[in-house]
């Protein structure tokens, strides 16, 4: 076994993904140590020997290193490696199940700016590796140098699935040819497919904005959950008289909708959307979203004859849940969206083509389809710094959350995800993050005098 001479930053495993700075805290080394580390997890875990991984990565300026390296120490394993270049997350997942692959991982840092970096690991199936499913091992094998003494290099092979990635979206959609639209891909990896999916759907009236490739993201961070980051879509929208505006995330695997008067729509909402749209081919299926969505969310899919399951947030738990409970969609207030028919996975390429196809049917605007949905009032996620020394302020987020708790103690509660109390007339959710010094918060009521009322006491409390 060689001796490795290089200290890994424990702080970049993440929960759902390894990721951090570049170059202090991931660099070509950390690269090439995970990629021994994945190997050595791989084989002793599932005994899978010779196998092989797929590698994509994204446009961001350190990616091609990182991508080298993670290769050079997956093939030194014996791994053999089919790397297929620049690609969204969704591709990637799309790639493994195509390829049938045995795992694979993406070199990327999804929406952070531009000095970060990262890698999104897989299993066989892109079933994702996160925190309580085989990240914690991985990271404890690349702490601790561990490699596997293979008796061959594995084999590198470069494949371009691109063409075959479009076909899988696109075959046989019924869209409106003559659909107006602004599509802000945020120098992005959308950018890389959104041409060909267009050209491929027959669509020609859309205006690109920052359809470049650019890791260093030089007009707005790609991260459509931020309003600022809308400005000048919401503004070509209203310029153009555009039907729908559309915003991707910086790799591909969320994104955002803006009405023909350039008013956002909730991911949530958006869910339902979807959700319903399925209903009507498959009824009385099941359909998965988080915590923090809508009530308007669990009614709209009863009144459309499914069967309504409030879960987790995050995207391991929600693959997972997916899987195993055979659902057929799901969908984040993040605007994350989960599809049976896409290996259980997400797609915002995918999300994009199914409100298209919505619009296209219904021959309504999205606004006009949004509208029933919105019954209540919103505080939208609202984020409480709490440090208390350690990392993530781990005990004095579960002091102030247990306060909380006995406070509302009238109320209907339950501990899902985090803390949710229920009313008639109004509830909340209170979560930690995993990884910062913060608590999340979301309120929803009946009436706006109500949410600014229960938010102002809330946010006492909490603060």
């Amino acid at each position: 076994m060689s001796i490795i001479l290089i200290k890994i930053n424990k702080s970049i495993f993440r929960s759902y993904d390894i990721r951090g700075l570049y170059p202090t805290e991931v660099n070509k080394e950390t690269a090439y140590l995970i990629g021994k580390a994945y190997i050595y997890w791989l084989n002793s875990k599932f005994k899978i020997l010779n196998s092989k991984i797929l590698v994509s990565r994204d446009m961001r300026d350190s990616s091609p290193e990182l991508s080298k390296e993670l290769i050079r120490g997956l093939i030194e394993s014996g791994a053999d490696v089919i790397d297929i270049g620049l690609s969204t997350t969704p591709m990637h997942y799309f790639g493994i199940n195509f390829l049938n692959a045995d795992g694979g991982i993406m070199v990327t840092a999804s929406h952070n700016p531009a000095e970060y970096n990262g890698f999104k690991v897989s299993l066989a199936k892109a079933v994702p590796v996160g925190k309580d499913s085989g990240l914690e091992e991985i990271k404890k094998f690349a702490l601790d140098k561990k490699e596997t003494i293979a008796n061959r290099i594995g084999i590198v092979a470069q494949k371009d699935i691109l063409n075959d990635y479009v076909e899988f979206l696109t075959k046989n959609r019924k869209i409106n040819k003559n659909l107006k639209l602004v599509v802000d891909a945020g120098n992005g990896m959308a950018g890389y497919i959104l041409p060909k999916i267009f050209e491929k759907l027959g669509i020609k009236n859309y205006e690109p904005l920052y359809f470049d490739l650019d890791g260093n993201f030089p007009n707005h961070e790609a991260n459509p959950l931020k309003e600022e980051t809308l400005a000048e879509l919401k503004k070509k929208v209203l310029e153009n008289k555009a039907d729908l505006g559309i915003a991707f995330d910086g790799d591909g695997d969320r994104v955002g909708f803006l009405t023909h008067k350039g008013e956002f729509i909730r991911g949530d909402y958006i869910t339902a959307l979807i959700a319903n749209a399925y209903l009507k081919q498959k009824p009385k299926s099941k359909i998965i979203y988080d915590i923090r969505c809508s009530h308007s969310v669990k009614e709209s899919i009863e009144e459309n004859g499914g069967t309504p399951i409030r879960g987790r947030v995050g995207h391991a738990y929600m693959k997972e849940c997916l899987r195993k409970d055979n659902i057929l969609f799901g969908g984040e207030l993040s605007m994350h969206y989960y599809f049976q028919e896409f290996f259980n996975c997400d797609s915002g390429a995918l999300a994009m083509i199914k409100i298209l196809e919505l619009l296209s049917e219904s021959g309504k605007n999205l606004e006009e389809l949004a509208r029933p949905l919105e019954k209540y009032y919103q505080s939208g996620e609202l984020n409480f710094f709490v440090q208390d020394g350690s990392a993530a302020g781990g005990e004095v987020k579960e002091q102030i959350i247990k306060k909380i708790a006995n406070y509302f103690s009238d109320g209907k509660i339950d501990y899902l995800d985090g803390l949710t109390v229920e009313y008639p007339e109004w509830w909340f959710n209170l979560r930690a993050s995993g990884t910062e010094p913060l608590l999340r918060l979301n309120i929803e009521a009946n009436t706006k005098e109500l949410l600014e009322k229960k938010q102002k006491l809330l946010t006492e409390i909490i603060k």
